[in-house]
């Protein structure tokens, strides 16, 4: 399930067969007997307050996924804005230190914007080696710099680092807040539910019966593009740390 969430165009694919196979079979049950037999009316009541209820559900559903890519969007920025601030901050301390410290804040800023941006599985597994090495470095050269001349100015300076790491976390965590997969599971349960009555209700020709799963199917894919941060169309751009890139290599 993890992998059709994954890649919107599966999922749209797999989404669009299951619930068109519902339709039919829906269909394959209708027979003229059971219709002299149901009430028309109450079916019908039936079949809109379950169609009501899915769209209630994909309407919750899409909103979950929406408010997870803007807080993604939230943190990005977040990070960029923590990166920075601390690259102004390092004139506090000696010369050496702050060349040295700000090199590795570029490098930094550069292994997060290639984590955004990179989709090859070996080059992100390399870039977050080199993120935690980066990491390392950078607590350890600030912390020895404060603490060699320790000071309420300096000390602003830790602070700030640890802003730049806390960002980093924050940023993961929000990429791994995903649509729950129970919530999925109920979704497309209803989705094919309603499928299958609609095509236990149809008069129509079978083709027809392909409207409702095309439009399923596609709000399906939509919500899934939305809610992966690595894989689809729709994806978080670093374009804050793209930016803050550009000016510190003009500065």
């Amino acid at each position: 399930m993890t992998f059709l969430l994954n890649h919107p165009v599966v999922f749209f694919v797999i989404m669009l067969a299951l619930l068109w196979i519902a339709s039919l079979v829906g269909e394959y049950f209708h027979t003229e007997s059971l219709r002299e037999r149901m009430d028309e009316e109450n079916f019908s009541l039936i079949l809109g307050a379950t169609l009501t209820l899915l769209g209630l559900i994909i309407g919750f559903t899409f909103a979950m996924a929406v408010s997870r890519y803007d807080q993604r969007k939230a943190y990005e920025a977040q990070e960029a804005n923590a990166i920075g601030t601390e690259y102004v901050r390092l004139d506090v301390l000696s010369a050496a230190n702050t060349t040295d410290l700000r090199a590795l804040l570029r490098d930094y800023l550069n292994q997060r914007i290639l984590l955004y941006t990179s989709r090859d599985s070996e080059l992100l597994r390399q870039a977050r080696a080199k993120n935690s090495q980066l990491q390392s470095e950078l607590w350890s050269e600030v912390t020895a710099s404060v603490t060699a001349k320790p000071s309420p100015v300096s000390a602003l300076v830790l602070t700030g680092m640890n802003d730049v790491l806390n960002s980093e976390s924050y940023t993961e965590a929000a990429w791994r807040n995903r649509v729950p997969l129970a919530a999925w599971i109920l979704l497309i349960a209803i989705a094919a539910y309603c499928n299958f009555l609609v095509g236990y209700h149809s008069h129509q020709k079978t083709s027809m019966l392909l409207v409702l799963p095309i439009a399923l199917a596609i709000s399906f894919s939509l919500i899934a593009d939305i809610d992966s941060p690595r894989s689809g169309g729709i994806r978080i751009a670093p374009q804050n740390l793209e930016s803050l890139a550009d000016s510190l290599r003009t500065h």
